[in-house]
């Protein structure tokens, strides 16, 4: 299935792959060829594609995954390369996060974004 990873700024991603894996607002789950036509909210995570020329993930913070039979197209407010989300990069995201809920009026959805990133820097300092 094809898979692109576009963002605000740039299209980061366009691949061939088995499999997708989406951290997705109501749960994480895979997308592979013949999924049903969905269109998923994005939580802060590790986004996955899984293809025969290797596999290439990338932290995002939030935005949609439009699934269907034949691809996967993930509209990200911010992605970085897993090889890129150095401490410093993960502390500028929760520092930006944090401004951003402390204007947020739903400040039970800020507040689990911004420790769902947590747990991802968390993560990605074990590896």
């Amino acid at each position: 299935m094809q898979v692109d990873i576009v963002t605000p700024e740039r299209r980061l991603l366009s691949m061939a792959a088995t499999e997708v894996q989406i951290p997705g607002a109501e749960g994480d789950l895979t997308a592979m060829e013949g999924h049903s036509t969905a269109m998923v909210g994005l939580r802060p995570g590790i986004l996955r594609a899984n293809g025969a020329g290797g596999s290439k993930a990338y932290v995002v913070t939030g935005g949609f995954a439009e699934i269907n039979a034949t691809s996967v197209t993930v509209l990200a407010e911010q992605a970085i390369p897993v090889e890129e989300a150095t401490p410093a990069v993960m502390d500028k995201l929760l520092a930006d996060m944090s401004e951003a809920a402390a204007i947020n009026p739903n400040r039970d959805d800020a507040d689990k974004a911004f420790a769902d990133l947590a747990a991802v820097k968390a993560a990605l300092a074990g590896h």
